[in-house]
């Protein structure tokens, strides 16, 4: 079969180098469009259900939410491992799946099961909600503001929380935006318990009318003969003062109101940690993108958006990057791309000084590009990413891709000049197929041959396949890939 793919590329010459010119175009086109990450994505199949207890302590999370909690997601299929951490006012547990359940279909699992758990919570405790889809080294970018002027942390805070967060949600390829420090705006109630006593009201009847104080209340519709008109009850509060006039009751027709028995005020939510940033108090966001999502692409439409905002902030808000996981990334494929491009350089100075033959050396090298960008095109394919990883098996497999196109292309020139001496010399073509054929069955052996070495860390598993497989798989693929560019073109 080897021969008969040899000879038919000898006799279809010309088909044979425009589909290697379109394939190489190909190659390039993915390997720009494909998407980049630091690491290949080792992160295992799990869902993380998060479950705030607000004032609740350690012990009462862990008998009376993460136990009811867990008992209630026990049953469910692939599951390999649950994981719970109990801590103030906030249950997480993880749920880690079988690799090769489907990461969709594991968190449809969790969220029927939750459907049924969730009633055995006691009062006072939040819906349990699934945390977003991240991979393990998902956190792209941290941004820090803080303040040099007027602006309070309570106003840095409200910017962060309903300006900057909610415009870096929108873009794509963002799964998550953690906003830590600052201080929270809340509309508080300060009880005075003397005053309860006085005006003889319960606690209850001040948080019933502290929760009534805010609400629309819809009326229906009044139709007439030209126009129908909404009726509606508008009790949304903008201020304290408002609160403040809620009728807690009555007594003997005089209305108890909330400014009565509390102090109403603005104020910043009771806070667990801080943030720092540039040595000045303030409010660090941390971006997690999706795993499938490029981070060179995500990192640079997050900072356009930003760069957008910083025009309406105020002029005393300063905006600095903490943490830039595309630095990183950048930094390692600039390296390993010099390695691949030196690599390229030496081989090709090598096949010069060995052949001397400019020639047989340019025919040498093309195996390089189209043996590389094969393997390329075939990851992405597979759904991988470009990586350290993978480029790093791309540059391994440098000086064995050429291997096959010497082999083939070296033997084809001794021939081709022994035949040019020969008192009557046979067809050039008929000199090159014979010349192909020598050496296919070492080829091809030794090719196998050393495809074997790299067999072992394709069957590496856990943490340690999913970070080196790539690795593997890539090399094995620029290797194979070279064997048919030598049979061909």
């Amino acid at each position: 079969m080897l021969n008969r793919i040899i000879r038919w590329s000898i006799s279809n010459r010309w088909i044979v180098n425009i589909l290697a010119t379109i394939w190489l175009i190909l190659g390039i086109y993915t390997a720009f469009n494909m998407p980049v990450d630091v690491f290949p994505d080792f992160s295992p199949i799990q869902v993380v259900v998060l479950t705030e207890a607000k004032g609740f302590a350690p012990e009462e999370v862990e008998t009376l939410v993460t136990r009811p909690l867990e008992a209630g997601l026990n049953g469910m299929a692939n599951v390999k491992v649950v994981r719970s951490i109990s801590t103030i006012g906030l249950s997480v547990i993880t749920i880690i799946f079988q690799d090769s359940t489907n990461i969709f279909i594991a968190r449809q699992l969790v969220a029927e099961k939750l459907q049924t758990a969730r009633s055995k919570l006691p009062a006072g405790v939040d819906e349990p909600i699934l945390a977003p889809i991240t991979s393990a080294a998902g956190d792209i970018l941290k941004i820090g503001l803080y303040s040099t002027g007027k602006t309070t942390a309570m106003e840095l805070r409200t910017l962060a929380d309903w300006t900057v967060r909610l415009r870096l949600m929108s873009i794509s390829g963002v799964a998550n935006v953690v906003v830590i420090g600052g201080e929270v705006r809340q509309y508080q109630v300060l009880v005075d318990p003397d005053k309860l006593r006085q005006y003889d009201v319960t606690l209850d009847q001040v948080l019933q009318a502290a929760g009534g104080s805010n609400v629309n209340a819809a009326g229906g519709t009044l139709r007439t003969s030209e126009r129908e008109l909404l009726i509606r009850g508008l009790g949304r509060v903008s201020s304290p003062e408002e609160i403040g006039e809620a009728v807690i009751r009555t007594s003997k027709g005089v209305p108890i109101l909330l400014r009565n028995v509390a102090s109403v005020q603005i104020g910043p939510e009771f806070k667990i940690g801080d943030a720092i940033v540039d040595g000045h108090p303030g409010v660090v966001l941390t971006v997690f993108k999706q795993p499938w999502s490029n981070t060179l692409e995500t990192t640079s439409n997050l900072e356009k958006s930003l760069d957008e905002l910083k025009a309406g902030f105020p002029s005393d808000v300063k905006v600095v990057s903490t943490f830039r996981q595309a630095d990183f990334i950048e930094v390692a494929v600039k390296n390993v791309g010099e390695a691949v491009i030196l690599g390229g350089v030496l081989v090709v100075v090598i096949l010069f000084v060995f052949l001397q033959n400019w020639r047989t050396a340019l025919i040498s090298f093309t195996a390089i590009p189209l043996s590389l960008l094969s393997a390329i095109i075939l990851l992405k394919y597979q759904g991988a990413t470009i990586n350290t990883m993978t480029l790093g098996g791309l540059a391994i497999a440098i000086g064995e891709v050429v291997d096959d196109a010497i082999v083939d292309v070296e033997n084809v020139y001794r021939r081709l000049i022994e035949n040019k001496n020969a008192v009557s010399p046979r067809n050039s073509f008929q000199v090159i197929y014979e010349a192909a054929s020598e050496v296919r069955s070492s080829v091809v052996y030794a090719t196998f041959i050393v495809g074997l070495v790299f067999l072992p860390v394709l069957s590496l598993g856990g943490l340690e396949g999913k970070i080196f497989s790539p690795l593997g798989s890539a090399y094995l693929i620029a290797l194979f890939s070279s064997l048919a560019v030598a049979l061909t073109v």
